[in-house]
């Protein structure tokens, strides 16, 4: 059996708000700490039948990115949500959904 663990490190300010965000993983290719601006994780809890979130930004995250990144993660989860139940039309719901949101905040499609 294999392992492999990911690492975050959140660098946070006299306010307890981050300022660096960053990840590395011992499986990832090389060993270098990649800085990123944002990041939503979420877990499921099997024995409590509810899901725990972590859900970071740090302060200088422009506004434009940040509704990118929620369209994309939208975007992504529809993909994950089809791989797992195989449900298509609720997916193609969820597409239409993205596009409207793309639409109301002004996030090229690509």
């Amino acid at each position: 059996m294999k392992t492999a663990e990911v690492k975050v490190t959140v660098e946070l300010d006299a306010q307890n708000l981050p300022e660096t965000i960053t990840w590395e993983s011992t499986d990832a290719k090389t060993n270098d700490k990649v800085p990123v601006k944002a990041m939503f994780m979420a877990l499921w809890d099997h024995n409590y039948k509810n899901s725990m979130r972590l859900d970071l930004w740090t302060k200088d995250m422009p506004v434009d990115e940040m509704k990118r990144f929620f369209y994309e993660t939208l975007q992504t989860l529809g993909d994950s949500f089809l791989k797992a139940t195989g449900e298509k039309n609720i997916v193609e719901d969820l597409r239409d959904y993205c596009a409207h949101f793309a639409d109301k905040m002004n996030i090229e499609q690509k």
